[in-house]
């Protein structure tokens, strides 16, 4: 109501009361008051009002600002967990990645013990463990033949099924060289060791190197069949190894038994082909006689563990070298072995395996070559050894590149008598460190030092082999060497030989190739 229409409501009351003149003169006479009064209502409620909007502009654009805000941390919030979300799904796809190869290369070291069965007679395999996601080729063949499919089966009852059924998987490696050198290897010998018959370098010129032929198969379920026969340069024949194999025994239990290399070391129980140089290191050539191989009985036990961790015990005959002359002796058991490997993957890109060995021999008038006529030695030997390995490759892929570092480390002790004489004790030691490196696909170059030192004896020993005429015998190797494929290999190899009274420089070409079924070897 505006206040005119108030002051003639007024007016009109005023008017019908008895007091009427008074009244009205004073409602006359306030009126101007009243509207000085009720006149600017107007105006402050407009300026109330324009308060209010200006009040609630700000609101709003606060609420913008906090909005866009909240929005902006959203989505980073949002960002950051599909991020998180891509980590882990890049990290499930690279562990999965990384569980196949493991998976792979553990079928590949299980065939290695007993290969896949054929389709016709399955047989079990013990579970198995691997260290690496992948491993390198350390000869041409033996590491990346391709396994040989099962035969296609045929009707039951029909002819070629029962004739094929238990077919054996063959496989030939052919291995020749070429040898120089300023010393007559024929002459060789390494002071205050007296070495086996083996233990001599290849002869000078072209000869055909230790050739093998494999037959190997699954006898039935539970047993699996190996035979290697190797042929040398002087045309002898000889069986490397025979020997049948557990598959099937539970709690990860597998037995040898039979001829076969022993599992102390690292390169003891590799076929000599497989070897990243030409020869053995100096510390298996005086200690092993290249290497150690016997007829016995070998048990493993594969720890059920998230890394590759097994142990392993054997007896033998003890008819080699250092052993050797002992039949009859003990039951016919001379030498007894231990040892545990263990390994894992560091990384998508390297693994490991490190290992520790123990093996104890008796002889019992074993003869050797001696400077002056033949030696004699009965006693017991003792050798402690340690090895590692190193692989790396990036992202897992040898192919292309990839990097090997190995040593091993020996420690040995020998008593009893050498040439009627006492020999209450005679320690040796020697050790050896290479490394070999694939620069590009199919080349590889790789280094090689190794030493051994025999102790001194008493001056009864002078001027015999034991004598080590105070020298730590020494050499050091270089080889580069080139794949034509998985199947063969061709090297050259230069060695400066300390290891015999006079220094030596020898030269060697090698080359070695396969066909054929070859099992995959070990890591």
């Amino acid at each position: 109501m505006y206040p005119y229409q108030m002051g003639r409501a007024v007016v009109a009351v005023a008017s019908s009361t008895p007091w009427r003149p008074v009244l009205a003169r004073g409602l006359i006479l306030g009126l101007p008051f009243a509207g000085l009064m009720l006149g600017p209502l107007p105006a402050r409620a407009q300026e109330d009002l324009q308060s209010i909007r200006r009040e609630m502009r700000r609101e709003m654009e606060e609420m913008q600002r906090q909005h866009e805000a909240d929005m902006k941390k959203l989505q980073q919030q949002y960002d950051e967990r599909l991020k998180r979300m891509e980590e882990r799904l890049d990290a499930a796809q690279r562990a999965t990645a990384a569980a196949q190869a493991k998976a792979d290369q553990a079928q590949k070291t299980a065939q290695a013990k007993a290969p896949a069965p054929q389709a016709q007679t399955p047989a079990a395999q013990p579970p198995t463990r691997t260290v690496a996601t992948q491993t390198p080729p350390s000869s041409p063949a033996p590491q990346a033949a391709p396994e040989t499919p099962p035969p296609t089966e045929a009707p039951a009852g029909s002819t070629t099924a029962s004739a094929s059924a238990f077919n054996p998987a063959i496989g030939v490696v052919l291995d020749g060289k070429f040898m120089g050198a300023r010393r007559n290897p024929n002459s060789y010998s390494m002071p205050g060791f007296a070495l086996g018959d083996e233990a001599k370098p290849p002869p000078r010129g072209l000869s055909v190197g230790e050739s093998e032929i494999n037959l190997q198969a699954n006898i039935d379920q539970v047993l699996f069949g190996n035979l290697t026969v190797s042929l040398d340069h002087d045309n002898e024949v000889s069986v490397e190894e025979a020997f049948i194999q557990s598959t099937a025994l539970p709690w990860g239990f597998t037995v040898r038994a039979g001829r076969f290399f022993s599992g102390i070391g690292y390169l003891n129980e590799q076929h000599a082909h497989t070897w990243d140089f030409a020869d053995a290191p100096l510390v298996y050539r005086a200690f092993l006689n290249n290497q150690y191989g016997d007829d016995g009985v070998q048990l493993r036990w594969l720890a059920p563990t998230s890394f590759f961790l097994e142990f392993g015990s054997e007896v033998f005959r003890g008819a080699s070298f250092p052993a050797g002359g002992t039949d009859g002796h003990h039951w016919g058991v001379a030498t007894w072995s231990a040892f545990v490997h263990a390994g894992d993957d560091i990384n998508e890109s390297a693994s490991y395996r490190v290992g520790l060995s123990y093996l104890q021999t008796k002889a019992t008038k074993r003869e050797t070559d001696g400077l002056n006529g033949t030696d004699v030695f009965s006693g017991t030997t003792r050798t402690l050894g340690v090895d590692g390995i190193f692989k790396w490759a990036p992202d897992g892929n040898f192919a292309d590149r990839y990097l090997k570092l190995q040593a091993e480390a020996f420690l040995q002790r020998t008593s009893g008598t050498f040439n009627d004489m006492s020999l209450p004790h005679n320690t040796a030691w020697g050790f050896y460190a290479q490394a070999v490196y694939q620069f590009m696909p199919q080349w590889r170059f790789g280094v090689r030092y190794d030493q051994v030192r025999a102790c001194s004896l008493g001056n009864e020993f002078d001027g015999t082999t034991l004598d080590n005429r105070g020298r730590t015998l020494r050499r050091g190797s270089a080889m580069v060497d080139y794949s034509t494929s998985e199947f063969g290999r061709f090297r050259v190899q230069y060695n400066y030989d300390r290891s015999r009274p006079q220094p030596d420089q020898q030269l060697l070409f090698q080359y070695t190739v396969s066909f054929g079924s070859h099992g995959a070897h070990q890591y």
